[in-house]
């Protein structure tokens, strides 16, 4: 009994307060790249551009890479590294920011 009375009060409050859609958007990814990333990482397509910092790999490089997924570059985006800065970045623009590297893999 209690449990359906904890499941009617999720439901109402999940009724209450709906999702917002999130959009993914390479543009916004585009952008946030430039402004927050590029001070270390090649950005673009170009496969002759280099990294200002050579430890930190071409975005084209990472989104070539196999083990690169979608998944895989939420997780990285969402995760501290000690040869990074702890850039926090909303959900929204982790997906948009994917979906830009993951538009830098060749076809």
């Amino acid at each position: 009994m209690r449990l359906a009375l904890v499941m009617t009060f999720i439901g109402a409050l999940a009724a209450a307060f709906p999702a917002r859609a999130q959009s993914v958007d390479p543009a916004v990814g585009e952008r946030l790249a430039k402004s927050e990333c590029a001070a270390c990482h090649a950005i673009d397509a170009d496969a002759k551009a280099r990294s200002p910092d050579p430890k930190a790999p071409r975005f084209a490089e990472v989104a070539n890479m196999v083990s690169t997924t979608e998944l895989s570059l939420k997780v990285f985006l969402r995760s501290s590294h000690k040869n990074m800065p702890n850039i926090m970045l909303a959900p929204e623009e982790i997906d948009s920011l994917a979906a830009y590297i993951l538009g830098l893999k060749k076809k």
